[in-house]
């Protein structure tokens, strides 16, 4: 399997199980508690198989950088969170990090 491709099904199960844990309201609730295990369990999988060939610090630089953007967005969508123009600014500084380093980092395991 292409290591982005596993990183990008990573990044999706860990928004996944990060959206279910808000739904979980402390682990209280038993469907999004499930949720929030099997979310964070195949998002370790999936990232496990990444980090054969991408290093450590690229790998989750990329999944924490598009997964706050991400789980933004589900926020956003899902439970009506509003983020303002100083986190929207930081968060686009995110995103410009993780495009440098996969355009110019020779770390980056393309």
């Amino acid at each position: 399997m292409n290591a982005y491709l596993a990183l990008g099904l990573a990044i999706v199960a860990e928004v996944i199980g990060t959206s279910a844990l808000k739904a979980s309201e402390g682990f209280t609730r038993l469907w999004p508690s499930v949720i929030v295990a099997l979310g964070y369990a195949t998002a370790f999988y999936f990232l496990s198989l990444v980090l054969r060939t991408i290093p450590v610090g690229i790998a989750y630089a990329i999944w924490s950088g598009l997964g706050i953007v991400l789980i933004t967005l589900v926020a956003f969508v899902v439970y009506r969170q509003t983020i303002d123009l100083p986190g929207l600014i930081g968060m686009g500084l995110i995103v410009a990090g993780v495009v440098v380093i996969n355009l110019f980092s020779k770390s980056a395991g393309h």
